[in-house]
């Protein structure tokens, strides 16, 4: 780098604060980096054309202790305290700092100059040099400096990797860039094993605007707005809602870089019991498609276990829009939990409705109370084959959804507190999340727009 006169650095630094050009650019137009640069603005802005007149001398004890102690106080870096204190460089701010935290204050005392008193020693021969005090403890300085540079990237690398699972080149460029300012980037490049070339691709890209910034910012609001039930496909969607339309990569890429992911599904409790009463035949027959409401219904009773407690979760769920129609929480399982469930989803029939209502081969659905009310109501029963779990899909569909995006998804404080979030996110179900085959749309949304109008 070329040497610069005191009424050269001014004329620098003057341009800088006359507003019109940016600090990169004039450090680029002289050929200096932009980090000395700075420097130099710095120093004026503290001590002005003095602060280019260096004279140099030996700094006192109690000088060097005046400003770590500034350090404590003020919070200031290193590069910053050495502005302020008008030194040379930043570097030697950090050694008194090491040497102090080894030594304590005597390690601060200036160390006699001159050559050391050459003792006899018969176990060197003469071409031997001893090293000097001085120098052994430039070199563990040295040592340390670099050890602790090395302990402060790792950290850094670990907190930014956390998300993105692995450390790439941009990660290494981001932590250099954050530690710029407190150690030399020459050696940042070497502890992060990257060329300096990279290093500066990725810085002028990390100070450009992020195109995406907008993007993420309505990815992160829906994600969780949703509690992080959407992968990247209903984002998507809902994003082309917003006004945002980008491929679907591109935003599964977007959510990866921000550590977002959706849960993945569990499987349901079977309550089996064997026979206990009458089966009915496989009506159904897996066909779930149903053209208007109340023409196939399906059921299912599913366990939670939380807080030493267990909570059953009877629904019920039209199959022409897959909304919850109805459904009972109880303690036990009791044929009760089953009966109210019941009861509530036959309020929704109406004249002239005839129904098909599948469940699998479990004892209340074959409990002749239950069979009774089906009849009376002109209701058609149909069950699963036994041990057959694809014949009652859709309803096992639903229990994956609701235990991977709300049972092993949120934490709870209470059982009370879990009864609470499972009727909100029932209501969350019908009325905002939306379903590929719906068009996008809840099924309360498409049974209100779609269903009316036809």
């Amino acid at each position: 780098m070329a040497k610069f006169t005191v009424e050269e650095k001014v004329q620098y630094v003057l341009r800088y604060q006359n507003g019109n050009e940016s600090m990169g650019e004039i450090a680029k137009g002289i050929g200096v980096h932009e980090s000395i640069f700075s420097a130099w603005v710095r120093l004026y802005e503290h001590h002005g054309e003095g602060a280019f007149i260096k004279s140099y001398t030996t700094y006192s004890t109690k000088f060097k202790m005046d400003v770590l102690n500034y350090i404590d106080e003020m919070g200031t870096s290193y590069r910053e305290t050495a502005a302020i204190f008008n030194l040379p460089t930043h570097t030697m701010v950090r050694r008194w700092q090491l040497a102090f935290e080894q030594g304590g204050i005597n390690a601060l005392e200036t160390k006699k100059k001159g050559r050391p008193s050459l003792k006899k020693n018969t176990n060197k021969t003469e071409t031997q040099k001893p090293k000097s005090d001085e120098e052994t403890v430039e070199a563990l300085q040295a040592k340390v400096e670099r050890l602790e540079m090395e302990i402060v990237y790792f950290k850094k690398v670990e907190c930014f990797s956390s998300n993105a699972g692995k450390i790439t080149n941009k990660i290494k460029a981001q932590v250099i860039f954050e530690l710029k300012y407190q150690y030399e980037i020459v050696d940042l490049v070497k502890v992060a094993d990257i060329p300096r070339s990279t290093y500066y691709y990725w810085e002028k890209r990390l100070k450009q605007d992020d195109k995406y910034d907008k993007v993420k910012e309505a990815i992160n609001e829906i994600f969780h707005e949703h509690k992080g039930r959407y992968g990247y496909r209903r984002i998507t969607k809902e994003l082309e809602k917003r006004g945002f339309r980008h491929d679907p990569k591109t935003i599964n890429r977007l959510m990866n870089d921000m550590g977002l992911k959706c849960m993945v599904r569990m499987k349901k409790f079977k309550s089996y019991k064997g026979n206990v009463g009458k089966t009915a035949p496989n009506v159904l027959n897996r066909d779930f498609t149903a053209e208007e409401m109340n023409q196939k219904w399906v059921t299912d009773v599913t366990e939670f276990h939380l807080f030493g407690e267990k909570r059953y979760l009877s629904p019920v769920l039209d199959l022409c829009n897959g909304e919850i129609i109805a459904y009972n929480v109880m303690k036990r399982p009791v044929y009760k939990l089953v009966g109210d469930m019941l009861d509530r989803a036959i309020e929704r029939l109406q004249p002239g409705d005839q129904v098909i209502l599948h469940s699998d081969q479990g004892w209340h659905y074959q409990m002749g109370q239950y069979q009774k009310t089906l009849e009376h109501h002109q209701i058609t029963q149909s069950m699963s084959r036994k041990g057959n779990c694809l014949d009652n899909a859709v309803m096992e569909n639903f229990f994956g959804l609701l235990k991977s995006e709300l049972l092993y998804l949120q934490e709870f404080d209470s059982i009370e507190h879990f009864e609470q979030e499972l009727d909100e996110y029932i209501h969350y179900y019908n009325h905002k999340r939306m379903k590929a085959k719906l068009k996008d749309l809840s099924p309360v949304e498409y049974r209100t727009q779609v269903l009316k109008v036809a």
